[in-house]
């Protein structure tokens, strides 16, 4: 019998179409799938099993009658808790977040898988407002890597990662304001994308500003590629939404690789100290590139990192979307979210404006980086996932997270597409991810070359163990 946890969004509406199976079959495989693992990584802040179950039968009605909703009726679908979805709380991490409603908006990403038919599954775990690179918040504890539960699945979207892995629901929404699909997707053995600033919608405005993208995590690009197309039209909530793509994504993916202009960076330059085993799994990803028929050259952008732009842009946001709260509700914030809105309420206009000034020259730098070639290729992350419930591994000389994770933030600040692919795993059999990424706008190639490596075989890890015996971790 087909394993209908194990198939990818794609294959789900093509079994649906061909009458192979039904979407509440697949809709009950992955409500079981997450009964079964959450107990061990806790992906989920809610599972919405009888509300999951009607949205199956409503779509299994209409592919009976050959009159699917949309590209994705009937594919089970989780949430991170940082996006609205009527019906029930968004907590995002926070004991500050009230039970009563209203609630009953959908963010737009939300709203168009809700016209496109897709079935919620739940609501996935973040850290407290999204503001770190792992998984726990003092509401909902940590999150556990689906490979290995004593270790983070990574964050600020560990939840999604979590639950894309091990089954439960092919599809997740996620938010990026610094790595935050890329960095799970590497620790989580998926895909993720942070597309263009504004291709996808988001309402509320995020208090991180234009550092935050909503983007799809899944089993591979080309399920990306679908979610894209639902979810990257345009909303009236939004000012600055993009215009909608010209074209299909799905459309885009089989170009290939040949002719590809590629830089490949390893290090930032000598600046950054990957381990060895993830250096060479991305130098295996590079070389299947090059197989391919891309150019491929050693280059690197040339940039200084700028952490301290980043940091007063994301610490002055952590501020701003705790400022209203009231005293007693301060003291209940994740500690190190406290400190951090500490300092960002200390930051001058000037100092802010002079962040948004750095901001600017990288992306101007990296916007003539890509005059020059296509493609830029690094390690999603230098490191394979650590202890879970921490913000930095232990032994590390870092305060923050950003500290253990220069590849993802500059990013955010130029708005560019970037993709987390796996490439391997390491001895201990945590997965690695390689790090895709391209001028803005260009999300499209990244997805194709993305496409290109699974393809080869070399994305595809072999899947989790299935938790078995008593939980784990904090």
């Amino acid at each position: 019998m087909t394993d209908l946890t194990a198939l990818t969004a794609a294959q789900l509406v093509a079994g649906y179409a061909a009458g192979d199976f039904s979407p509440v079959e697949a809709v009950q495989a992955a409500l079981d799938r997450a009964r079964a693992v959450d107990p061990r990584v806790n992906a989920f802040v809610r599972i919405d099993e009888d509300a999951a179950l009607e949205q199956a039968r409503a779509a299994t009605g209409r592919w009976r009658r050959g009159d699917p909703a949309g590209l994705v009726d009937g594919v089970p679908v989780t949430v991170k808790d940082i996006l609205l979805q009527r019906g029930g709380p968004t907590y995002r991490g926070s004991w500050s977040a009230r039970e009563e409603g209203p609630w009953d908006v959908d963010a737009p990403a939300v709203a168009r898988l809700r016209e496109h038919g897709a079935v919620f599954l739940g609501k996935t775990t973040t850290p407290e407002f999204g503001w770190k690179g792992v998984t726990d918040s003092p509401r909902h504890g940590s999150t556990g890597n689906p490979y290995d539960p004593s270790r983070t699945a990574g964050g600020s979207s560990g939840g999604g990662a979590a639950a894309v892995a091990l089954g439960a629901g092919p599809l997740s929404l996620g938010t990026d304001g610094g790595g935050s699909v890329r960095i799970p997707a590497a620790f989580s053995g998926v895909f993720a994308l942070k597309p263009t600033y504004g291709r996808v919608p988001l309402y509320p405005a995020s208090a991180f500003g234009t550092l935050a993208h909503v983007g799809p995590m899944t089993r591979d690009a080309a399920d990306a590629a679908l979610l894209l197309d639902v979810i990257g039209g345009t909303d009236p909530r939004d000012w600055s939404a993009l215009a909608p793509a010209s074209g299909s994504f799905r459309d885009q993916l089989a170009g290939g690789v040949a002719g590809l202009r590629v830089a490949y960076s390893p290090d930032f330059g000598g600046r950054v100290a990957v381990e060895p085993q993830v250096a060479a799994a991305v130098r295996r990803a590079v070389d299947a590139l090059a197989e391919l028929g891309a150019r491929v050259e050693e280059a690197d952008p040339g940039f200084a990192d700028p952490v301290d732009a980043f940091h007063v842009l994301w610490f002055a946001g952590a501020a701003r979307v705790t400022q209203h709260l009231t005293g007693e509700q301060r003291e209940r914030l994740d500690p190190g979210l406290r400190e951090i809105c500490e300092q960002g309420a200390a930051y001058s206009a000037l100092e802010y404006l002079a962040a948004v000034d750095e901001r600017m020259a990288l992306g101007a730098a990296m916007g003539a980086f890509h005059q020059e070639y296509d493609l830029l290729v690094t390690p999603a992350v230098p490191r394979t996932a650590f202890e879970r419930g921490v913000e930095v591994p232990h032994g590390s000389p870092h305060r923050r997270w950003t500290g253990w994770t220069p590849f993802s933030y500059p990013f955010n600040l130029t708005q560019q597409p970037a993709a987390s692919v796996p490439c391997g795993l390491d001895a201990a059999g945590l997965p690695i991810g390689v790090q895709l990424v391209a001028a803005r706008h260009a999300d499209a190639l990244v997805l194709r070359c993305a496409h290109a490596l699974y393809g080869t075989g070399l994305a595809e890890l072999p899947p989790p163990p299935l938790p078995d015996g008593p939980p784990s971790g904090a």
